[in-house]
């Protein structure tokens, strides 16, 4: 079994090629929110991010995917493990599918059983956590899918717009260990 490979995606690691893909995601104000960005990235730090992209997890404590349909080079999206944590064997996990009309094909649901089952399998990861926006209807219902339980809620954690809104945390942990 391939474990990055589904039926109609793969997950790679990213490549010079992907400066472009990665600057319009970085750049995109639409999602600073999701990312928690407030200024725009210049292509010379994405090349130079991109340049350290090959870094391990344990090294970098993030691997960053990008997520491709089957037979196609191209990225529609990036999945994220980031805060990496070896000594508690956790991690946090985000996933952003680029297009609006590509959020509704099942890619970003096959992405995260992807990483789900690389994390707890290949990392021997011990639990998963998403912080998602209480308006994020999408990423809840998505990350409930997948058996993530909603463990808190952060009360006025992030200012969108002039507002603040609440987040959710959500967990999943590896029972079959």
């Amino acid at each position: 079994m391939i474990t990055l490979k589904g039926q109609h995606i793969y997950l790679r690691a990213l490549e010079p090629e992907d400066l472009e893909f990665v600057y319009a995601i970085e750049n995109n104000e639409e999602i600073w929110e999701i990312s928690n960005t407030q200024t725009p990235y210049s292509r010379f730090l994405i090349r130079q991010y991109l340049e350290n992209a090959h870094q391990d997890i344990y090294e970098a404590k993030q691997l960053r995917l990008a997520i491709c349909l089957l037979n196609s080079d191209v990225a529609v999206g990036l999945i994220d493990l980031f805060d990496f944590d070896p000594k508690n064997n956790r991690a946090g996990i985000g996933i952003l599918i680029q297009k609006e009309e590509d959020r509704t094909k099942g890619i970003g649901t096959e992405a995260l059983q992807l990483v789900i089952q690389y994390a707890f399998h290949q990392l021997q990861l011990h639990q998963l956590y998403a912080n998602i926006g209480t308006e994020n209807s999408r990423s809840l219902q998505l990350f409930s899918k997948f058996g993530f339980q909603k463990i808190g809620i952060k009360k006025d954690w992030n200012l969108n717009k002039g507002k603040y809104q609440d987040e959710y945390l959500f967990q999943l942990i590896n029972f079959k260990k």
